[in-house]
């Protein structure tokens, strides 16, 4: 009489036990697709909020109404390349004055520095981030992937204007440009 408790017991705590590592299974499992859910939504969250910088990938119509001749904003350009990527890849001109509607035109230099063809992708966030709403890309090498020969080098294009709208506090915007190497993500 004395096992029929013990084994009652036994059964209960194999039975707690199973649960509990159902449970756990379950909450990898979620936790593993919720990790792969994060980079759209993050998109999606920075698309609607206009937060860190991120400008949208999609070129901008010509709707400029009027230029501010009254406002000058300063534009700066920054890049660089992720670890791994061989390419020299730097703007041509660092900073340029631009009035609010006013349409400018400016080169980036990319050479790939690697004996193999490399196919680059360039990703660009303005700061501060609630200006990022106001710079819009009419043309940019940004939306398109880059291939480069091995030791090919190329000037890419960038014609954008600063909306009128862009709040009067911000007078200097920064466009940061990062390189990554998508060679094995590429059709090209």
């Amino acid at each position: 009489m004395d096992k029929a408790p013990e084994q009652t017991q036994q059964r209960r705590q194999q039975q707690a036990i199973k649960k509990t590592i159902s449970k756990l299974v379950v909450l990898v499992f979620a936790m593993f697709g919720f990790g792969f859910a994060l980079v759209p939504l993050y998109d999606v969250f920075c698309d609607i909020t206009g937060l860190n910088g991120k400008t949208s990938t999609e070129a901008a119509s010509a709707k400029v109404t009027g230029v501010d001749s009254e406002r000058t904003v300063t534009v700066q350009f920054i890049s660089r390349t992720a670890q791994g990527i061989p390419w020299k890849f730097e703007p041509m001109i660092n900073e340029v004055q631009v009035h609010p509607g006013e349409m400018k035109f400016v080169k980036f230099y990319a050479k790939n520095q690697s004996v193999r063809d490399i196919v680059g992708q360039a990703v660009p966030s303005v700061s501060p981030g609630k200006a990022a709403n106001y710079f819009q890309k009419i043309e940019c090498f940004c939306f398109n992937h880059q291939p480069l020969k091995a030791n090919e080098e190329v000037e890419m294009a960038l014609q954008f204007y600063v909306d009128e709208e862009l709040p009067e506090d911000v007078s200097t915007l920064t466009l940061s440009y990062t390189l990554y190497d998508v060679t094995e993500k590429s059709d090209s």
